[in-house]
């Protein structure tokens, strides 16, 4: 089996690490993990992401096979987006992430003031 080393310049788990790592695909992730979401329910929900990103971002996650792509026959046509399997596993760690963000945010908040002041005193 191949190991892989996203430290390295050269690997592969590089350019999936940056994909993974988007904020738009860990809050696009994130509303899919609760159901099937055609694309304006997703823009909606995923409150600042422009329909260039949205799209972009889903197509990012269809090439890495975290989501699926359904189109309807219908007029106009119905596009559905979901997680795969593949999806499914790694929703389950970025919830992590995103819990610790969301638990975290105040002191990390307060931690950015701290900073900015020091280096505002330093000037």
């Amino acid at each position: 089996m191949k190991r892989f080393d996203a430290l390295s310049a050269t690997c592969p788990a590089r350019e999936i690490l940056a994909s993974i790592a988007n904020k738009w695909t860990v809050l696009v992730l994130s509303v899919l993990t609760e159901d099937t979401t055609r694309f304006n329910e997703l823009r909606r929900r995923v409150q600042g992401v422009t329909q260039k990103v949205l799209t972009q971002t889903l197509r990012d996650l269809e090439r890495l096979g975290l989501v699926s792509r359904r189109i309807y026959a219908e007029v106009p046509p119905r596009v559905e987006y979901s997680l795969t399997p593949l999806g499914h596993s790694l929703v389950k760690v970025l919830d992590n992430i995103k819990d610790w963000t969301e638990s975290h945010a105040p002191e990390v908040m307060h931690a950015q003031q701290r900073f900015e002041k020091a280096q505002a005193a330093k000037r």
